[in-house]
């Protein structure tokens, strides 16, 4: 696993990049399988303080991309609080990349139920063509 950390508009300090790359691993759970079939995975996560002249109000902003075997993933977050930012962000990117395995998961079983029923004839339906 690859991962780019990049700042704007504020220093990166040792906490920084220490709760980043904790949040990050985090994630690992689900890239560690996919990097051991052999996968890609590449993370480009960007934090930033949105200007130099507010006070208040969100202030922070987080950037994530992940990209999983040419499969993008993306999420961003404004906060008050940088980490509650990257607290954030983890979350909305952990939900969508589980959103993708479930549903490439469930198709994979539908189409496997779908081609059983076929071969003991029950169904005259072609899961392939989706014909009857």
């Amino acid at each position: 696993m690859q991962i780019n950390l990049q700042g704007k508009n504020l220093e990166l300090t040792e906490a920084i990049k220490d709760y980043v790359l904790k949040r990050v691993t985090n994630l690992g759970k689900l890239l560690t399988n996919i990097e051991e079939r052999g996968g890609e995975v590449l993370v480009h996560f960007e934090v930033s303080k949105i200007s130099n002249h507010h006070k208040s109000g969100e202030v922070f902003h987080a950037d994530c991309m992940i990209r999983i075997d040419g499969k993008e993933f993306y999420g961003s977050a404004d906060k008050q609080d940088l980490y509650e930012a990257i607290d954030a962000l983890k979350d909305s990117l952990y939900y969508e990349i589980n959103k993708n395995k479930d549903r490439r998961q469930t198709l994979l079983v539908r189409g496997a139920r779908s081609i059983k029923k076929m071969m003991k004839g029950f169904s005259k339906r072609n899961p392939f063509t989706a014909k009857y």
